[in-house]
Formats: structure tokens, sequence, C-alpha cells
């Protein structure tokens, strides 16, 4: 492609059918923002700006998105916001845009909701564009209310699109819709905005009427015409949406397939934003991946499990109904390792090799080393774990004294008893035993039995008489 690329995206209106106090744009769908996964696709086309068209919501809508990281080696995508205020129709909002678009270069227009264009479609587009002509995507749809109808010549050449309001019965008998998405060389499209006006039913500047500017200036239009309505779809209501999110869905789930995943039921698989997948892993239904999750070479992940922010390396099993959040520090899980089910992974949890936690154990900010393992009923908040160490059911680090979090160490071989409480900071020395419902408030000494309870707490004269009303 000998042209540079600029894509203008259109992020302007309210949505009202969504019945939502966020901008239309910013609905989610896969983990990002609707106007998010179109500014990512631009930049796989190696665009050299995006330029966002703004107007309801507008600060809301440029504080949530963001530019799109470049590919290695790649030049950066540009990120800009233009304001329509008022709106006055889509003619009206490029013109808003057209200062901050180079005369050199080819701009392509798009729809901030409608997110799942492949760039391969508009590639497509753009090389028919080629830099000198007008080039249209459209689609045929047996119903096509609402969308602006495609008239062509009886040799087929395109000579204008004639919205809703404004068609003939004739013309509303067209199946061949405009998707609301061209390519234009950017000198000549400056030139047909101007010429735009709103003598129409709706009292607005549309820019589908470049087409009849570019017809009479004697440019021929082209039209690259696809029948994947699912690439055009935009969303208007909570059901479009819900549409458009299950679409998505299937799509990642026949990428991860090709790539060799074994999903227990593709339609049963939600990944709200980057799943890397070694070899031989398995997918029960269900499964929520959040953030980034990397799964190594023959991971299992058992039925309803919700995953965020987290690295799984080779082996590791997790059990069904587990909870794993890494949010910004992240969760590792060591090779081999078992997690669950119902089990819990916060922020700063760091499993080994082989560790084993299990049913209803949290862990947060703490590190296990290989072996180590929880298997019930347990927390482990602000620890450091050593090798092989066994730590009981219904057992705790109370790391919070109310003001500061303190560590607990627990060093190799230990095993601590069910029903204990180690008040932070206190190290319990290797090769030591804690033994059941102690709690420990002092460090121990290597290979020790550490046992403090009763007076610790107040119950030197347990039990107590039961006094008689």
């Amino acid at each position: 492609m000998s042209f540079q690329v600029d894509v203008v995206v259109m992020a302007a209106g309210k949505g009202t059918r969504m019945k939502s106090l966020r901008p239309k744009v910013l609905h989610r769908l896969g983990g990002r923002a609707l106007a998010q996964h179109v500014i990512d696709c631009a930049a796989r086309l190696s665009a050299r700006s995006v330029v966002v068209i703004t107007g309801h919501g507008a600060e809301q809508v440029e504080a949530g998105l963001s530019a799109p990281e470049a590919a290695p080696g790649a030049a950066a995508t540009a990120l800009k916001y233009v304001r329509q205020e008022p709106q006055l129709g889509t003619g009206h909002a490029v013109q808003q845009a057209a200062p901050a678009l180079p005369d050199d270069g080819v701009t392509l227009v798009l729809s901030g909701d409608v997110p799942l264009t492949q760039p391969d479609t508009l590639q497509a587009l753009l090389d028919l564009c080629a830099g000198e002509r007008l080039a249209l995507l459209t689609l045929d749809m047996p119903n096509p209310t609402g969308y602006g109808r495609i008239v062509r010549a009886a040799d087929g050449a395109v000579q204008a699109i004639v919205e809703q309001k404004d068609a003939s019965e004739a013309q509303r008998a067209i199946t061949e819709i405009y998707s609301g998405i061209m390519a234009v060389p950017t000198r000549l499209l400056k030139g047909w905005l101007a010429r735009l006006d709103n003598q129409n039913a709706q009292g607005e500047y549309y820019l589908t009427d470049v087409v009849k500017f570019a017809v009479g200036d004697g440019l021929g239009v082209q039209a690259h015409r696809i029948d994947d309505a699912v690439q055009v779809a935009g969303v208007n209501s909570p059901l479009q949406l819900a549409e458009l999110e299950r679409a998505y869905q299937l799509r990642v789930a026949e990428a991860l397939m090709v790539q060799g995943t074994r999903l227990a039921d593709p339609a049963r698989l939600d990944v709200r934003g980057t799943l890397v997948c070694g070899q031989d892993v398995e997918i029960d239904v269900n499964a929520v991946f959040e953030g980034r999750v990397v799964l190594g070479d023959g991971v299992r992940i058992g039925a309803n499990c919700v995953i965020a922010n987290a690295v799984i390396e080779a082996g590791a099993v997790i059990h069904p109904f587990t909870h794993i959040d890494g949010e910004k520090l992240g969760v590792s899980v060591g090779p081999g390792a078992l997690v669950g089910p119902f089990a819990r992974l916060r922020p700063g949890a760091k499993l080994g090799a082989e560790v084993h936690i299990g049913n209803f154990v949290e862990v947060k900010n703490s590190t296990l080393a290989a072996g180590a393992k929880a298997n019930h009923l347990a927390y482990l908040g602000d620890a450091t774990v050593g090798e092989r160490v066994n730590y009981g059911a219904g057992s705790i680090t109370a790391n919070y004294d109310g003001a500061n979090k303190h560590r607990t160490v627990i060093e190799a071989d230990v095993h601590v008893g069910s029903n204990c409480v180690l008040v932070a900071p206190v190290t319990i020395g290797a090769g030591g035993t804690v033994g059941a419902g102690s709690t420990i408030t002092k460090s121990t000494a290597p290979g020790s039995l550490a046992v403090a309870r009763g007076k610790q707490i107040g119950l030197e004269d347990w039990p107590r008489p039961v006094k008689k009303r």
C-alpha cells in the first residue's frame, strides 16, 4: 500500500435505546469498549492516525479510550479527538474531523459501535480505493429496513446512497445496503464535505451524499460487497450487544481450537481480554478469562472458573469453581500445581511447583515454595511459605494490626496444625510444628514444637460454668 491511512471513528451518538448512563461506544464487548475494538483494528492496518469524533458524553468517551499498542517494529498510531456539538448528521461529524486529516492520505471512515469488522476486510476496501477513488463497504440484507440503499446504474456502477427516510418504494426494495464504512482520498473528501447541505427528510448533513458528488465529478465509485453481516453489525440495544458478544466469543473459541486448545463447549466460553494457550490445554464449560491470562502446556481448567491476570504454568490443574484475580500484581501458578475446587487466589499469590491449594483456601500476596500444601479452609495473607510446608485446616495468618500489614514467614518442612492463628510479624523456624488450635505471637526456633493456647486468649478457666436463669 503506497499511501498513508488516517481513520475517522464516529463516536458522537447518544444511543438512547441502550437506556444507560454510559455512552454507547463505551459498552464492553469481550472486555473492551466497543470503540476500542475499532481503534485497535485501525492499528492493525498500520494507520497513521485515528481521529475519534465525540459528542454525547465526550469527556467519558475520551477518558475511556486509549491509543493502541504498536506492533513490534511498527510506527505508533496517533490517537486524536475532535468534538461534534451539536450533532447535525454524519457529514457534519466528518466536517469536524477534516482539519485533523492530512491531504496526502486516504481517510477510512468507521463507526465506533461497529466493533467486529475484520482488518482483512478493511484492507480489501483500501486496496479497492487505491488512493484514487471512493470505495464503499456494502452488504446484501434480506431485511434492509433502516439502512441506506446502494443505487446502481443499469451497468452495475454505483450511482448513489439513498437513506431509508428519503428512499422511494422502488429504492426501499433494494437489498444492498451501505455499511457506514468508506475509504476515500482525503483531498477529494474535503472538497465534497464543503458541498454538503441538509435538504433532506431529517434536516441533517449526510456523509453519504459524497457518493453523488463523486459520480457527478466523473469519479468511479467502487463497492466491496461482503456476506458476513456480523462485520457490519452495530450496537443500538442491549439485545444487539448480547448477540455481538456471543459472535465475538465464538470467533475467539474457534481461533483457540484451531491452535489446538480443547474446549468442552465453544458456546460456553468467555474471554474478556487476552487468553494465550500452550499445547494440549483443556478448558471445561463456563470458564471466564479476564485481563491477560497465559496457560502453559497441558493445563486443565475446570468448569465455572473465573481467572484474571494470571500465568498458569505447564501441567497445573485448576479445579472447578476457582476464582483467580491477579489485578495489577498478578498471580502465578507453578508447574504441576493443583488449585481448588472453590479456592481463591488474590493479587500477589505466587505458587511454586507442585503446590496444593484446596477447597475454600484463600491466598493473597503470598509466596508458596515447591510442594507446599494448604488443602482445606485456610487463609494465607502476606506470607512467605517454604518448601513442603503442610498448612492445616482452619488456620490463618493474622497479618493486619488495624494500621499496618505485617509478614508471616513459615520456613521449609513446617507442619501447622488445624485452627491455628499466626499473628504477624512472626517466623516459624524450619522443620517446626505448630500444635492444633495454637495462637502464635512470637517467632519459634527451627525444629521446635510451638503450642500456645488458652492463657493467650484469656481462656485459662475454660469451660466456664453456664449460669442458670
